[in-house]
């Protein structure tokens, strides 16, 4: 399916930001990296620049940096503004406001974008998108999927996201979600049959608290393993 720039909110998160979202050790940070979904996130420009080895897929990326950008600037306003309307859904303590807010995402995407043509030239940001993904098992150690699953649940389906993670699964010993709540600020209505599904897989899931909340409410993870891997 091709994928309409004008449906997108492309908003991106820092490389702190993806430390507190899936708590990242440093340890953690030294393995090969898989970011789903990742969007115009300045994870993958700021971890270059550190030595760190990650590998960005979005469907996004086939369109062009001033594409990107346009969209933003068409968006970035009445998403903040939506904010403002509503204080008692968020949570001002990573971010102290919506101004706050708005300065980060503005820098996170300068961030990306100065970085993603040459990022696409070595292969860190790659055009692709769940529930398939085109990489060999256990290609990466780790793989992160930040606002898409479970918060997209209106969009996608369960088995959609069960797959996805079976695709993120084959690709990465270990996966981590966040957050698990949907636009509504609802704990996602698939949670619990994607969790089941896998805990029937023999895969060992559980929900852990986080660092970051900005969602009120929205400061859990899914991280999901073999039990071999511990």
């Amino acid at each position: 399916m091709a994928m309409v720039l004008e449906k997108v909110v492309p908003f991106g998160r820092s490389l702190d930001e993806y430390v507190h979202m899936f708590n990242l050790t440093p340890a953690d940070l030294t393995g090969n990296i898989l970011a789903v979904a990742d969007g115009p996130a300045s994870f993958n420009a700021e971890g270059t620049q550190l030595g760190y080895q990650i590998t960005s897929i979005d469907p996004i990326y086939q369109f062009t940096k001033a594409e990107i950008q346009a969209r933003f600037n068409a968006v970035v306003n009445d998403i903040i503004q939506q904010i403002k309307t509503t204080p008692n859904d968020w949570v001002w303590s990573y971010h102290r406001s919506p101004e706050d807010l708005r300065a980060k995402r503005v820098k996170a995407i300068q961030t990306f974008l100065a970085d993603y043509d040459q990022g696409k030239k070595q292969g860190r940001y790659l055009t692709a998108e769940l529930p398939e993904l085109p990489f060999t098992t256990n290609q990466f150690d780790l793989a992160l999927c930040s606002h898409f699953l479970f918060l997209y649940s209106e969009h996608f389906d369960a088995k959609f996201h069960l797959r996805s993670l079976q695709s993120m699964l084959r690709a990465a010993t270990e996966v981590r979600i966040f957050p698990l709540l949907t636009l509504m600020r609802e704990r996602s209505p698939h949670l619990e049959f994607v969790i089941q599904s896998l805990i029937d897989q023999d895969y060992a899931v559980s929900v852990q608290r986080v660092g970051y909340e900005l969602q009120r409410g929205g400061n859990e993870m899914l991280v999901v393993h073999p039990k071999s891997h511990c």
